[in-house]
């Protein structure tokens, strides 16, 4: 499968970027609160919510933070209303963007959001211009000790469609299959880091160093907006860029 797009990179910059900023624990309040509000508040019967507890412990997440926002979600505490929303918009170069959104005030997200988007060197698009470039999917990524063949026939028995190694193993999943190939790599002891549904490009573009850069930079520049949950490109990210951007 092509073009994740490094994702495991990307995200553990971002997550630690956010620590800095201090609002990955918001971030992932907001997760479990809408996880809750959709699913109900026992992770037991609620995937979406378990995943969100699971990423959330792995950032050190105090336990009291995420049984409030269970509680806000199953409305046993007060909070304002959060909705999701996902945007659409073409970055510098024409790349494909995906934006997602939770917010309590839509007028205030949008209005920021546009802002920053065309502030960079990007602008908006209508809905479908560009979502039809992803395909939703089930992300793990895998850290510790491990044999790759070991961990490759692991998963693929489990369901999983791909596993690419780098820093960490990246394992992707069609979403029915997504909860049978976590629980299976979590009974095999596997250290899983990451569980999510993404927004994987079907197609990645390949840009120069500069450009990609220059992308990359409006993607965080995008990720600042308070109420913005994840960004999803369609821009295949070098090494290069990366360390270009560090």
């Amino acid at each position: 499968m092509s073009g994740h797009s490094k994702w495991s990179t990307i995200k553990h910059k971002k997550a630690a970027t956010d620590k800095k900023r201090g609002k990955l624990f918001t971030r992932l309040a907001k997760d479990i609160t809408i996880a809750a509000r959709e699913g109900g508040g026992d992770p037991e019967f609620n995937t979406a919510l378990a995943l969100a507890i699971d990423k959330a412990k792995a950032a050190n997440m105090p336990k009291d933070n995420i049984e409030r926002a269970i509680k806000r979600g199953t409305g046993e505490l007060e909070g304002g209303q959060l909705e999701q929303n996902l945007y659409e918009a073409y970055g510098p170069q024409g790349v494909g963007i995906l934006i997602e959104v939770v917010t309590d005030n839509r007028n205030r997200s949008v209005a920021e959001l546009r802002h920053a988007v065309t502030k960079y060197g990007g602008n908006m698009a209508e809905s479908g211009a560009v979502s039809w470039q992803f395909t939703r999917k089930g992300y793990l990524a895998v850290e510790g000790d491990y044999d790759e063949d070991d961990l490759f026939l692991e998963a693929a028995e489990a369901g999983a469609d791909d596993v690419e190694f780098g820093e960490v193993a990246e394992v992707y999943v069609e979403l029915e299959a997504f909860q049978a190939v976590r629980q299976a790599l979590k009974d095999a002891g596997y250290q899983i880091v990451e569980a999510s549904v993404i927004y994987d490009p079907n197609n990645t573009v390949e840009l120069s160093l500069d450009e990609s850069v220059q992308v990359m930079k409006f993607i965080e520049a995008v990720e600042d907006v308070d109420d913005v949950q994840n960004v999803y490109s369609t821009l295949e990210i070098s090494d290069d860029a990366i360390a270009a951007l560090a």
